[in-house]
């Protein structure tokens, strides 16, 4: 869990009963026409397209344990532990679900592609039925390993496959879940839509003496109404929002001082990732002029996204606008402290990342967040963040950017 939502999720738990404000969520409906979940055609053609990578690249099989990379090609949902649960894909033919045998049919139930499964004993050792089943398959010589599997199950594989190579697995599966279909689009299109429905629910709602849990409520409260499963809902007030990821200390709304609301929600699976920042009564000549600056800020970074640039080359462009301004350089402050923005999709921040030094060309299906904030330490910090996605004629927003500090939606 990262910071942001581990934030958002503290301050929701220290909350009071909910305020009236919190509870009109009820007049909110989810809007017709929602998109379909991922078909079992897709995650077969993601397999197929994962086992091609595979053979090119001279890998035997892969190996996923839980979390979104598992979903992403099986629709396995499972959550991680020390009993162990994973998927193998070999560079031909049907995969395979290694399980504990007492979990073998909660993890059937959500299964969606061709798959043997393998179950295992509380007393086996599940990396020795791993080794064997690849044996079995003669797909034993180059494993790769999803790059955020833990390093029980390697260790387990290199003393059951002494003879094996095992391989860092980020080239295959990045190089499926780089790149969206029309479809994950659609699901992220959605998640979008609700996180922008509920910030318009929510911002003419915030009052003076609300503490962020409250505001937070308000959030969630809508996004559910909506259809969406909120992710976080972190609010930043007055010099907190000068801290990107915030502060532990009491914080309330009080006039004249910065709102930063980061939140976002998933749909089917597939996740959003918005932030407005704006003023509870009338904003100061300073805090307009910043909002200003990174408004530009945030088109500047836009505008660089073309098809072919490097992602790096987008905060570099960003950046430079800022030191144009006086702010900076590099990661200074005041000015933009951390990337200009990440990769999302299924995960809220995923490979790879508008930074500097990253190398990897933008590419249509490519999804981003847009969000090179301005931080001043003792004062305020202001951050406009919408996410985009790369298509045949350039970057294509998610969600419309703000229009000024007075109407942040």
């Amino acid at each position: 869990m990262d910071r942001r939502r581990f934030l958002s999720l503290s301050a929701a738990g220290m909350a009071l009963p909910a305020s009236p404000a919190s509870s009109a969520a009820t007049d909110l409906a989810p809007p017709p026409g929602a998109p379909p979940p991922i078909s079992r055609a897709e995650r077969e053609a993601r397999i197929a397209k994962a086992q091609r990578l595979m053979r090119e690249q001279g890998v035997s099989a892969l190996l996923i344990e839980p979390g979104s990379s598992l979903v992403y090609f099986t629709g396995v949902r499972w959550s991680r532990s020390e009993r162990l649960t994973c998927a193998l894909i070999p560079a031909d033919g049907d995969i395979c679900i290694v399980t504990p045998f007492f979990e073998e049919p909660s993890v059937r139930e959500s299964l969606a592609a061709p798959a043997e499964v393998r179950t295992w004993q509380e007393h086996e050792d599940p990396t020795a039925l791993v080794a064997g089943w690849l044996r079995d398959r003669k797909a034993d010589k180059v494993v790769a390993i999803e790059e955020t599997n833990r390093f029980f199950i390697v260790d387990g594989l290199q003393r059951n496959l002494p003879g094996a190579t095992l391989r860092n697995g980020a080239p295959i599966v990045r190089g499926c879940r780089m790149i969206k279909s029309p479809a994950e689009i659609a699901l992220m299109q959605r998640a979008a839509d609700i996180t922008m429905a509920a910030y318009r629910h929510t911002v003419p709602r915030i009052e003076a003496g609300m503490r962020p849990s409250d505001i937070g409520a308000i959030m969630n409260g809508a996004t559910v109404a909506l259809g969406g499963r909120p992710e976080f809902a972190l609010v930043l007030l007055g010099e907190a929002s000068a801290y990107p990821h915030g502060s532990g200390k009491p914080q309330i709304v009080k006039a004249g001082e910065v709102i930063l609301m980061d939140c976002g929600c998933t749909f089917e699976g597939y996740q959003s990732d918005v932030s407005r920042t704006f003023v509870h009564g009338e904003p100061t000549a300073r805090q307009r002029m910043v909002w200003g600056q990174v408004k530009r800020g945030q088109e500047i970074a836009f505008e660089a996204a073309s098809l072919g640039a490097t992602c790096g080359s987008v905060d570099d462009a960003a950046r430079a606008h800022y030191v144009s301004l006086g702010y900076g350089p590099d990661y200074r402050l005041p000015g933009l402290s951390h990337r200009t923005g990440h990769g999302i999709g299924m995960d809220g921040h995923e490979p790879v990342n508008l930074v500097r030094g990253e190398g990897t060309r933008l590419a249509p299906g490519m999804c981003f967040s847009d969000e090179p904030g301005l931080y001043i330490p003792g004062e305020f910090g202001i951050r406009l963040e919408d996410c985009f996605h790369m298509t045949e004629a350039g970057p294509k927003w998610f969600s419309s950017p703000a229009v000024s500090i007075e109407k942040p939606v």
